[in-house]
């Protein structure tokens, strides 16, 4: 961080809506797949597809649509492959929304094992190589970002291309609330649901600058919680965390010969801009800010966020052939 912040600043997003940062022209093992079910999911736009497989024992979700090079969604705490629900639709290729082991409907999935953030970049390579993933681009948001971080930094050839958008990075987590949730954590996983679904009421209203979207996402994402143990499961999530997963692959960011972008909110109180635009130097990848835009920013503003996975896909060599 020290090096960071001593070196040249690049600027932040209060250049305009839509400016990018460019900060090289300084310019605005085969594992066991015993089963794979797939059913349509009512909840899914487009027509997503809830697909399951078993890879080493786990029983992983994921959600798709489409067909060509695979693009693999990420998302973080307290979402799941929901919060892509806005964004995948507006894609093209083979999308793919994969959800974090012990999170969402794969709560269940989580007690009693690892889920931690360096965890989930194995489950997550784990599964690629299950079913068959070729070099797909990796879109991260939150959690997710630290996923993917971790993921291309132990397997760099084995991805395409990386997005991040307010995601966790270098020492930028736990952020407060959830340091206070874990110290607690005897206390508060007994909290009644009533109360716990408040908690991520706020957490959602801090989170996200439009508030219709905020009342939908708060439906949607306390469900899976309140279906699976309520707050005991937050619980068991928030205390896998550790920075030291994030801060073990910050130096080998820089080294990785990789096409990215960086997306942020610039009003994000959980993942500050200082972080997205480390990233973006890290990476060598062009930042670009959403004025006014808090940390949910797949909800909120999911035509940004496709556009600039549009933009990273077109600027890859011709993949047409492959992950169909």
């Amino acid at each position: 961080m020290q090096g960071f912040l001593s070196a040249a600043k690049p600027p932040s997003c209060n250049v305009g809506a839509g400016s990018s940062w460019n900060p090289t022209t300084g310019s605005p093992g085969q594992l066991d797949l015993v089963q794979v079910l797939t059913d349509r999911d009512p909840g899914s736009d487009l027509a997503m597809e809830s697909n399951t497989a078993v890879v080493d024992g786990i029983r992983m979700r994921w959600e798709e649509r489409g067909t060509g090079s695979p693009v693999v969604l990420l998302h973080g705490i307290p979402t799941s492959t929901a919060l892509w629900r806005h964004v995948a639709p507006k894609l093209t290729g083979r999308v793919l929304a994969w959800e974090m082991v012990g999170y969402g409907q794969s709560i269940v999935q989580g007690r009693g094992r690892d889920i931690s953030v360096a965890r989930q970049a194995e489950y997550l390579l784990a599964w690629l190589d299950a079913v068959g993933i070729d070099r797909p681009v990796l879109v991260g948001h939150d959690l997710g970002g630290g996923v993917a971080q971790i993921a291309a930094t132990h397997r760099p050839e084995g991805f395409a291309g990386l997005l991040l958008t307010n995601a966790i990075s270098y020492d930028s987590w736990p952020i407060p609330s959830v340091k206070a949730m874990r110290a607690l954590a005897p206390v508060a996983r007994h909290t009644p649901d009533a109360l716990f679904r408040g908690v991520l009421a706020t957490l959602m209203a801090r989170g996200h600058d439009d508030r219709d979207i905020a009342r939908e996402s708060l439906d949607i994402h306390a469900a899976p919680y309140l279906e699976h143990g309520g707050a005991e499961a937050m619980v068991r999530q928030v205390q896998a965390l550790d920075v030291q997963d994030t801060l073990a692959v910050a130096d080998r960011l820089p080294d990785l010969d990789l096409a990215a972008r960086i997306v942020w909110g610039e009003a994000d109180q959980f993942q500050k801009l200082e972080y997205g635009e480390r990233l973006a130097r890290d990476l060598r990848a062009p930042l670009r800010c959403i004025p006014g835009g808090k940390h949910f920013t797949p909800e909120d503003h999911p035509d940004v966020i496709a556009e600039e996975i549009g933009a990273l896909l077109d600027g890859l060599p011709d993949r047409s052939e492959e992950g169909s």
